[in-house]
């Protein structure tokens, strides 16, 4: 579906506008909806085959299309007809439809269980009209090129009829549905009525007024206005507004701009600029929507504060917003079911979900944007009404102008279809803005790997019936015979990968042909039925770099090595493209890892346009904030850490004495930190030393931080982990941290994988930069960064390891933290610990 305001036209495909509904759709179930559809295929390839070949009367998959002028707006349609029969008495059109119900049935029931298949037929019957004018004696059949529109082209002697809401003054073709029962190929056939005719015509003012409602919601958007996000612009804000409104403006072919960076450090209040901006697009009509995708929950919430701090009406408290935004988080957090487990059979709220949700007036979710829609309103609503919350979420989507959610929404192939299977998804009309940038190529690669293991397809076997699974268990028996013979290896042979492959495809197409009962299944059964379309598909997929190993016996890992391809494939869709982060990668970097590459240059220039503009605001509050000495005393790499231990200890006891509160000593591993504080513990067991815990929910890890900020003398965090990533609230708070080491990944074949990958493009030294060292030294910026948020706040950080000295590792580092003191002796540790931090 496209809309065009401007000309008032909106183009879909003819099944695409029968089943159009402003709510939500009926539920339907993954692995179903595939089997239905290879049935439908079924019964028309057995339907044209049983036809008399020498029938030139009779065409199939008749293509067809036109444009329909309603209540002021122009469908343009195209689709095609299933059969097209010329009959003595004009035209007949048949639409030919399988259903798993026991035909016969009545005609009332047919229509009211399906009446989106009559609609389809009303919409090719007016269609062939359009192409044909009614002329007695005329061949039947669709015309080359059909008429632009009724009032362009009518008829020349029209029989004489009344005047329909389309403007036609002549009778329409005969429609028919053939309804075809899926396990016998028993037929009925229902005539199409004045009764389907009128539900055709209702069905497209349904249409019209959505169109006209989104149509207002635009009208109302070039009139938005907003409060600032500060009351006067922060040190280094002063000309950000312009400096992106800049970057964002179109060439002079009106082809988007490349994305653009913005590379503000963390405090500088990014939140509240991108806001801004996105405004100023949707006011200006740059764009008709702003899509705004965060790699963590508290970032969507930060950001939903923010704008409805800004957007909050001057006048009375409780007015409506000037426009609507949905936070849509993820549909565990929706249910309300005693199971997490999405098919009708097993989810009572997925039961005549657009029935009940008309009934019980849940549109009001999205026509009554200051009425509460978080997500206790969401669950209480739908359980009131025994509708899942999370399709009332999804059914708001299409009247919201911004819409906050994870990456996976757009990049996920699990995930994806919530945001681009809406009614008004138009990539081409939205600003995307993506915050905590520098985490979406690892987040886009893992959500294309997958886990497959022996024992949960045995799991799975063991709960399929041997009677009616008998081709489903066949197949399922073979793929779990090949995965519990693999070894553990660090790559799979080309053998063993086509053996996978083949199997995986045989094992799909005869659970299309026979699909298990997913409601019968528990969730984890019925979830790998769903994974396995998916993970064939990445595995056939020779665009990716991918890498197929066994880190155990019985357990193949499928893992994406490069996403590269499919994030720019995703980012030149958009209209305009914000990408925040406050510790970006190496531009070069960057835009590799984001599939984008220079554009050649212009016949103006003679020189390339830039993959990615960025733009650096200054920050002066963070000038001197940090005091950094390097210390070249010790080797923290894996051969040479160990006999450095003591020094590493008695640096964190030297740190904290210096220090009037807890310190902070950033690691590389779990096991490199517990052998440093165990170290510690033996050499001065005065000193309170915690490690921060392995698996913590956001609530757990603020509730430890503020514990431990109170109680202990060294807090120790995992370089690259949540807590390292995630210490806001360490501003100020923490004066002295120690960073050990440089955090470069583990070397093991997944990392000798990427490396290799790299390589086969670029030289050696840089393939091993891009896979150890630039994100190692990421992690340090990312960790270091969070210590210094806001004017007044200042830090001493010691950066342990010879290495932050070469300059391959320096020139990784943020600027701030590239150079300072050398410590070479406990003599110059003392004496940088008691020098007063330069400002």
């Amino acid at each position: 579906m496209t809309i065009d305001h401007a000309s008032r036209s909106a183009r879909f495909g003819v099944g695409e506008l029968a089943t159009f509904v402003p709510g939500p759709r009926a539920a339907h179930d993954g692995q179903g909806g595939r089997w239905r559809m290879e049935l439908g295929s079924h019964w028309h390839r057995e339907l044209r085959a049983a036809a008399n070949p020498a029938d030139a009367t009779l065409r199939h998959e008749v293509p067809v299309q036109g444009a329909l002028a309603h209540r002021g707006w122009l469908f343009l349609l195209e689709g095609r007809l299933d059969q097209l029969h010329a009959t003595p008495a004009g035209p007949l059109v048949r639409e030919i439809k399988t259903t798993l119900a026991r035909l016969p049935l009545e005609a009332a029931e047919l229509r009211a269980t399906h009446p989106a298949h009559f609609v389809q037929l009303g919409l090719y019957l007016l269609l062939h009209e359009l192409a044909h004018p009614y002329a007695p004696g005329a061949p039947s059949g669709p015309a080359p090129a059909p008429a632009a529109s009724p009032a362009a082209n009518p008829p020349a002697n029209p029989p004489p009829a009344t005047c329909n809401q389309i403007g036609y003054k002549w009778p329409l073709p005969v429609g028919e549905l053939v309804f075809v029962e899926a396990g016998t190929g028993l037929q009925q056939v229902v005539a199409f009525s004045e009764t389907d005719r009128a539900a055709t015509l209702a069905h497209l003012d349904l249409v019209a007024d959505f169109l006209e409602e989104r149509r207002a919601a635009l009208a109302r958007l070039r009139t938005l206005a907003w409060r600032p996000a500060f009351a006067a612009p922060r040190p280094g804000q002063e000309t950000i507004l312009t400096d992106l409104a800049n970057a964002l403006a179109t060439g002079p072919d009106d082809s988007p701009s490349a994305p653009v960076v913005l590379a503000a450090p963390t405090g500088y209040g990014k939140t509240g600029v991108l806001l801004e901006t996105a405004f100023a697009a949707l006011r200006a009509g740059r764009a008709d929507r702003v899509l705004y995708l965060t790699g963590k929950s508290t970032g969507q919430l930060h950001v939903l504060a923010t704008l409805q701090k800004m957007l909050a009406a001057p006048g009375a408290p409780g007015d409506a917003p000037a426009l609507s935004a949905w936070n849509l988080r993820p549909k565990r957090e929706h249910c309300v079911n005693e199971i997490f487990h999405c098919t009708r059979e097993r989810c009572r709220f997925l039961h005549d979900v657009p029935r009940r949700y008309r009934e019980a007036g849940l549109a009001r979710f999205h026509l009554f944007p200051a009425d509460a829609r978080d997500l206790p309103a969401l669950r209480a609503a739908g359980l009131a009404a025994q509708v899942c919350p999370y399709e009332i979420a999804r059914a708001a989507l299409p009247a919201c102008s911004v819409w906050l959610g994870d990456f996976n929404y757009l990049f996920a192939p699990a995930n994806r279809g919530v945001f681009i299977d809406q009614p008004t998804w138009d990539p081409a009309a939205t600003l995307l803005i993506i915050d905590e940038a520098h985490h979406l190529p690892s987040r886009v690669a893992d959500a294309h790997s997958h886990t497959l293991t022996a024992d949960e397809v045995h799991a799975l076997l063991a709960e399929l019936p041997d009677d009616t699974a008998r081709p489903a268990r066949r197949v399922l028996e073979q793929l779990w015979s090949l995965l519990a013979a693999l070894p553990a290896a660090d790559a799979l042979d080309l053998d063993a990968e086509d053996d996978l492959l083949a199997t995986l495809r045989a094992t799909l197409a005869t659970l299309e042909k026979h699909p298990a009962d997913a409601a019968s299944l528990s969730p984890p059964a019925a979830e790998l039925l769903f994974r396995l379309p998916a993970l064939l598909t990445f595995a056939a997929d020779s665009a990716l770099e991918k890498l197929l190993w066994c880190p155990r016996p019985a357990e193949l890992r499928l893992t994406c090595l490069d996403a590269a391809p499919l994030i720019g494939e995703q980012l030149r869709a958009f209209a305009g493209v914000i990408l925040a982060t406050a510790t970006p990668p190496p531009a070069e970097v960057f835009a590799a890892a984001l599939g984008l590459s220079a554009p050649a240059p212009t016949l103006e220039t003679l020189r390339p346009a830039p993959a990615l503009i960025t733009l650096a605001p200054a920050a002066p509050w963070r000038d001197h904030a940090y005091d950094v000495a390097l210390d070249l005393r010790v080797d923290t790499t894996f051969r040479q850490r160990d006999r450095h231990l003591p020094t590493t200890a008695a640096t964190l006891a030297a740190l904290r004495t210096a220090s009037a509160g807890p310190v902070a000593a950033f690691f590389p591993s779990y096991a490199y930190a517990e052998k440093v504080l165990a170290r510690l513990d033996a050499d001065e067991p005065g000193l309170r030393c915690v490690l921060q815990p392995r698996a913590a929910d956001l609530a757990a890890q603020q509730a430890w931080i503020e514990e431990h900020l109170a109680l202990a003398d060294v807090l120790a965090f995992v370089l690259g982990g949540s807590f390292a990533e995630g210490i806001d609230h360490l501003g100020g708070l923490v004066s002295h941290a120690l960073v050990v080491g440089p955090a470069l990944p583990e070397v093991n074949a997944l990392q000798r994988a990427r490396e290799a990958a790299l390589a086969r493009h670029l030289p050696a030294p840089e393939a091993f930069r891009r896979a150890y060292l630039v994100p190692g030294l990421q992690k340090v910026n990312q960790a270091l960064g969070r210590l210094v948020r806001a004017p007044g706040q200042s830090a001493k950080v010691l950066l342990h390891c010879r290495r932050f000295a070469e300059p391959a590792y320096a020139s990784l580092l943020a600027p701030e933290y590239q150079f300072g003191r050398h410590v070479l002796d406990a003599a110059d540790l003392a004496a940088w610990l008691a020098a007063p931090a330069p400002r």
